[in-house]
């Protein structure tokens, strides 16, 4: 064998070592992951109390609570959650709030919005990423999905959706799945806004409308879980 093919040899099989150590290490990873998700839960969870206690005027936004299915609520498999509309007074329309919180991050997992409304007959038409600017010069890092069902796509819906893990927001499950290898979670939260997409209206009206009520909603939410209680009417 030439010195070329001898080096050559010693290269494929260095690389062939080093992709079978990362496939390991992934492994244990994905494994230990796995193992957090399914031990039993000793958190408690945050109760229906605290999450009644978000303001319904939030910024210029009025709101109403609107009840949900108690099968829904069994099948999100939620510990307590948020269901309310609300209208703006400033232009912005109307927005849906869900907030579905829990302690077993191995249930709320599945329930996601590309997971749910597809399956419910939607087809995901478009997806970002944005962050929004949050008052106190943070941001929050969102998905932003439009979803259409229905003949010509008649019916179209935007999606505005992010975790609240421990206090830190976070954009989708991957940013805080991977938590669980050094550390317990305490609770999971996750909020969506949901707008209506009109006919005869751009999509980005339905984004500036989510967006608004998103980053003045934010830091109400981000207090039901701890910190004081929210203030009612709050900006």
């Amino acid at each position: 064998m030439t010195e070329k093919n001898t080096s050559s040899s010693r290269r494929a099989t260095v690389a062939a070592a080093v992709a079978g150590g990362l496939m390991l290490l992934f492994g244990l990873g994905y494994r230990a992951v796995q193992a957090k998700m399914e031990a039993p839960v000793n958190t408690t969870p945050v109760s229906q109390e605290s999450l009644d206690r978000l303001p319904l005027e939030i910024g210029g936004w009025a709101g109403r609570d609107r009840p949900v299915d108690a099968n829904i609520i069994e099948a999100t498999d939620t510990d307590a959650h948020v269901s309310r509309q609300y209208v703006s007074n400033t232009g912005f329309g109307a927005v849906s709030l869900w907030i579905a919180s829990g302690v077993r991050a191995r249930d709320l997992m599945p329930h996601r919005p590309e997971v749910c409304y597809t399956g419910s007959g939607y087809t995901l038409v478009k997806h970002e990423a944005p962050d929004l600017p949050l008052d106190d010069g943070g941001v929050l890092p969102c998905n932003a999905m439009q979803f259409s069902r229905g003949v010509l796509n008649s019916s179209r819906v935007l999606v505005l959706y992010y975790y609240l893990v421990d206090g830190q927001y976070c954009r989708d499950v991957s940013e805080w799945r991977y938590k669980l290898l050094w550390t317990r979670i305490g609770y999971i939260a996750q909020v969506q806004v949901v707008v209506g997409i009109a006919e005869t209206a751009p999509a980005e009206a339905a984004m500036r409308s989510a967006g608004d009520f998103a980053v003045r909603s934010a830091p109400l939410i981000a207090a039901l879980f701890h910190g004081p209680e929210p203030t009612a009417g709050a900006n």
